[in-house]
């Protein structure tokens, strides 16, 4: 089979995650017999800084016409200054919005391998635990309306939630055709006690559960979810929720598995074509340092052979490849913690997952 690949490295370490990343997929084409096409474009700050804004319309068109995207990370310091909407990061709302990806499947996943790692406590995190996040990822607080009026006390800044049933019943049948896939268990996670928005969330994923009978399903406030998941992460198995809780509480699931470094991600629309990345940020105080933890990364292009190009062998070859490098206590900086292990960095890591196809 032969697929085209968008590549948008971005900003910071990005360059250096995706190039091993790309590593990763050639050496699985070679022992599959595939072929992958891959092209780079400019997002973010390295597009400001040669095209003079952070998603050029040549970006965009060429992740159209890929078979799916892969992104490392955008954004850094030498961007802190820029209005708005001209932020290295509003490219990342804006090329979401030009491919129709409304949905964000982010696994959180706690090896046995690195439980020393997690800064939870070994009776609470057991034999490890395996959470897959749904989040909403076109609507909500991040796209509404957005400004500065006069209020109460003068000026004031707002930022606007809204979400339409549509929005609602797409992200939640995606939540539950995913549990139904995996243990059969749906959290929904809102703030219904305050929110009109998350009132009529909660109303319409009540209706889906009905067509689930087979899933278990209950609802969860946002503060309380933020608290069971330090408590007790062993009793989630697929949460769904909101675009700007689903940032937060991914987050947060991505601390207690020990390193933000480990967790990869897939946006998802209506079409195969998804966009894969990391769920850290350009870390730009390692940048070209070698230092950077490339297996987000590589797991985010095992989940892009996955749901987009129906390649499950491939995925699994590459998900075993990084479990049997941990196995054997190789770990990044990111990942040591009191096991002892020596760090290594980014390219040695890459070589060990290599080693292991």
């Amino acid at each position: 089979m032969e697929y085209n690949i968008a590549l948008l490295k971005g900003d910071g370490i990005g360059p250096e995650i995706v190039d091993s990343a790309v590593a990763v997929l050639e050496k699985t084409a070679e022992k599959f017999g595939h072929k992958f096409n891959f092209t780079p474009y400019l997002i973010g700050g390295c597009a400001i800084d040669a095209a003079g804004e952070p998603l050029p319309k040549e970006t965009v068109d060429g992740c159209l016409a890929s078979d799916s995207v892969l992104l490392g990370a955008v954004g850094g310091p030498k961007w802190d200054d820029m209005p708005g909407d001209k932020r290295p990061e509003k490219a990342l709302l804006g090329i979401r919005s030009a491919l129709g990806l409304f949905t964000n499947l982010r696994p959180a996943k706690l090896y046995p391998a690195l439980r020393s790692a997690s800064p939870l406590k070994d009776e609470i995190v057991g034999e490890g635990f395996d959470i897959m996040i749904v989040r909403e990822l076109t609507g909500g607080i991040y796209f509404g309306e957005r400004g500065y009026r006069q209020g109460k006390f003068g000026e004031e800044a707002f930022d606007t939630e809204a979400y339409s049933i549509t929005e609602i019943k797409r992200i939640g049948r995606v939540a539950f055709e995913t549990a139904m896939k995996r243990n059969k268990r749906v959290v929904s996670i809102d703030k219904a006690n305050v929110l009109e928005t998350s009132r009529l969330w909660r109303k319409i994923m009540h209706e889906l559960a009905k067509e689930y009978p087979d899933v278990q399903y209950s609802d969860m406030l946002v503060d309380n979810a933020a608290m069971q998941l330090v408590r007790d992460p062993r009793q989630f198995d697929v949460i769904v929720t909101s675009n700007m809780f689903g940032d937060i509480l991914s987050d947060e699931a991505s601390q207690i598995t020990g390193s933000i470094g480990m967790l990869a991600s897939a946006s998802l629309g209506d079409t195969t074509r998804g966009m894969y990345e990391p769920i850290h940020g350009s870390a730009p105080d390692i940048a070209g340092q070698d230092k950077a933890n490339p297996i987000a990364t590589v797991l985010s292009a095992a989940m892009m052979l996955r749901y987009s190009f129906g390649l499950a062998d491939e995925a699994d070859a590459i998900e075993n490849a990084v479990d049997r490098v941990l196995e054997k206590g190789f770990r990044t900086a990111d990942i040591v913690g009191d096991s002892g292990a020596a760090a290594i960095g980014c390219a040695a890591m890459t070589e060990k997952i290599l080693g292991e196809l």
